[in-house]
């Protein structure tokens, strides 16, 4: 149980890391909109893992 939950931990914060803007690094609008695609795909997939934590 708790090495399932650092794992969950990890995989989160791999993921918000992937997606973060760098820092000083200016957006298009074609960004912004790519990265709030990627914030929803990336909410998708939490909810997703939570479902199956659950049916587990």
């Amino acid at each position: 149980m708790i090495a399932r939950m650092a794992a969950d931990r990890l995989m989160n914060w791999g993921i918000r890391r992937a997606n973060a803007p760098k820092p000083g690094a200016r957006r298009t609008p074609q960004q912004q909109s790519h990265e709030k695609a990627m914030r929803e795909a990336v909410k998708r997939a939490r909810q997703a893992a939570r479902i199956t934590r659950r049916m587990q």
